[in-house]
């Protein structure tokens, strides 16, 4: 059996008969974990509108290649889009095409992903480090507070973290085995994970996999554990399943490689053009806080996995494995000139598997596991919650969210108080189970409560303008997004707009077809003879733009809808400007 001590993190090699007799147990677990994951990430994806810009980026473009066919090219409200390879495009095109688009097929691929992400962590912790390990590594993940935010909304990132780390899941378990099928099916898992990867998000899809086993393999000199590792096999299914639409998209368009692989890459990574620098330690504190609320035993899962020290560390390979995963691609973001929250989204996984480890001892009560710290933090930081969501004032200027703040503040506040109560009495009756099952459950609490919460802050969605509009379109209207490009609109709209005074990240795409976006984009100084163009043409802006801009050309219009941000305008074809 598993050892029951806690403080070594060796991952060894379970029995072959306790393998054998837990054979039974696994496939009944994975299904138990698909159906409760499944309705844990996925029940609420339709609540609330898309937010701006993401999920109305990332929802208009698959759209548009089911609209259009068209799925070699990714087009933004009609122009060329290379910042992102197109694996989460393509999946919800096609769920598009069958199901329509509607905020939960726009956010449906994401949460089966985290899905996703949360068996592969399971199978892998219980293959390393048993049943316990693996069903506590899946509970981990499933409730950190950023895996969790992450895959309710429409990103490529969540694709991403999880195809790297089926990669390097897939490699550390290859080298476990001996030659054989077994050996073999796991390293082309590995090869095809990585161009999964490399579709959902470019060349960090091989280098990040690529950068960690190196890094592992260097530092503890385990170079022998490649034998085989099947590369010409793998090279031809990396390159069969990522290359394809790579060649295809060049063929079709001879401005895609330099764009996309120069500017999206290479000048992202080393130059501040993408406008996203932030400090080197920017992501430590996202990183703490995104694993609340199992953060406070990360320390005590490091000193176990570092337990004696750097030259015992051949003789725990499997947990530096996981600490060098973590820590490269922290170096790796960190490093870059250009960051986002999300990019470190791949090392949840891993912590998670070192935490599961971990707390699967702590659940069966070995005497070495210490739960007293981390159960103390944790209830000072559910008080220390509960106080703030209760001195928490109104928003101005958000009324939506301050109808809704006295339920979210009571949600916030007692869940925070039950689970401080329930593992003060873990802690004082010294049982371990009670305090984890408060810790998670009160965790569980909390995300919903937010995530109900969240839904009313994207007040910067324009889908209640969209709704007044979309009946009354008819094919030859004209529709103008003036003063800053809202996202969301043409997915609401289920049509392209014509932009004014904002092309931003289109500017690529609108310089590479002059002849098809002229009449699309320009500036202000045009929009009076745009206007007055013949023919019925409507304007969705925010109030600002309204105010300074659009009242004071003095163009023809009136009013059709208002919100808290957004008006609506029309110019019928019998007004003529005053």
């Amino acid at each position: 059996m598993p050892p029951s001590d806690s403080s070594s993190l060796d991952f060894p090699a379970l029995p072959a008969a306790v393998r054998r007799g837990e054979r039974c147990t696994y496939w009944r677990d994975l299904l138990l974990l698909a159906v409760v994951g499944g309705l844990w990430f996925c029940a609420l994806l339709g609540l609330g509108p898309l937010s701006n810009q993401d999920e109305g980026r990332y929802t208009e473009i698959p759209r548009e290649m089911a609209a259009t066919g068209d799925y070699v090219t990714p087009r933004l409200n009609g122009v060329k889009y290379f910042e992102k390879p197109p694996l989460v495009y393509w999946l919800s095109a096609l769920t598009f095409r069958r199901f329509g688009v509607n905020e939960f097929t726009a956010r449906l691929w994401n949460g089966l992903f985290a899905l996703g992400g949360v068996l592969l962590t399971y199978a892998t912790a219980r293959a390393l480090a048993g049943r316990g390990a693996g069903i506590w590594a899946a509970v981990v993940l499933a409730t950190t507070l950023m895996y969790y935010a992450m895959s309710q909304i429409v990103l490529l990132d969540m694709a991403a973290a999880v195809t790297i780390s089926g990669a390097l899941f897939a490699f550390l378990l290859a080298v476990r085995e001996p030659p054989g099928r077994r050996r073999r099916g796991l390293f082309l898992a590995c090869y095809a994970f990585m161009a999964l990867a490399t579709l959902a998000k470019g060349l960090i899809g091989i280098a990040l996999p690529g950068a960690v086993i190196f890094l592992w393999l260097l530092l503890l000199k385990r170079w022998r554990v490649l034998r085989p590792f099947h590369p010409f096999a793998g090279a031809v299914i990396l390159l069969a399943i990522a290359a394809p639409w790579h060649v295809l998209a060049a063929r079709a368009n001879p401005d895609f490689l330099h764009f996309y692989f120069i500017h999206e890459h290479w000048l992202r990574f080393t130059t501040r053009i993408h406008h996203r620098y932030q400090p080197w330690w920017f992501f430590l504190p996202f990183l703490a806080g995104g694993l609340f609320p199992w953060v406070f035993f990360a320390g005590q899962a490091v000193r176990h996995s570092l337990a004696g020290g750097w030259k015992a560390r051949r003789e725990n390979p499997e947990a530096w494995f996981f600490l060098i995963w973590i820590m490269g691609i922290m170096a790796f973001f960190s490093i870059s000139q250009s960051k986002l929250i999300p990019y470190i989204l791949p090392v949840f996984p891993a912590a998670a598997v070192l935490l599961g480890r971990l707390l699967a001892g702590i659940w069966r009560g070995t005497p070495s596991s210490k739960f007293r710290p981390a159960g103390r933090a944790f209830i000072v930081t559910a008080l220390l919650a509960a106080v703030a969501a209760v001195v928490t004032p109104g928003i101005k200027g958000q009324p939506e969210l301050s109808a809704y703040l006295p339920v979210l503040k009571v949600t916030v506040c007692g869940s925070m108080l039950l689970g401080a109560a329930a593992a003060g009495f873990g802690l004082r009756r010294n049982r371990p189970r009670v305090l984890l099952a408060a810790m998670a459950v009160s965790c569980a609490a909390l995300l919903l409560a937010l995530h109900f919460g969240g839904a009313e802050l994207r007040a910067t969605s324009t889908k209640e303008l969209a709704i007044t509009l979309r009946p009354m379109l008819k094919p030859g209207d004209r529709v103008y997004n003036v003063g800053d490009y809202r996202q969301d609109l043409p997915v609401y709209l289920g049509r392209l707009v014509s932009l004014v005074d904002d092309q931003g990240e289109l500017a690529f795409g609108i310089a590479a077809e002059p002849e098809l976006t002229r009449a699309r984009f320009f500036n202000h100084e045009d929009l009076p003879g745009h206007w007055a163009q013949p023919g019925t043409a409507y304007a969705v802006m925010r109030r600002t733009s309204y105010d300074n801009l659009f009242f004071k050309l003095g163009l023809a219009h009136e009013v059709i809808a208002q919100t808290q941000g957004y008006v609506l305008v029309v110019k019928r074809p019998d007004q003529s400007q005053p």
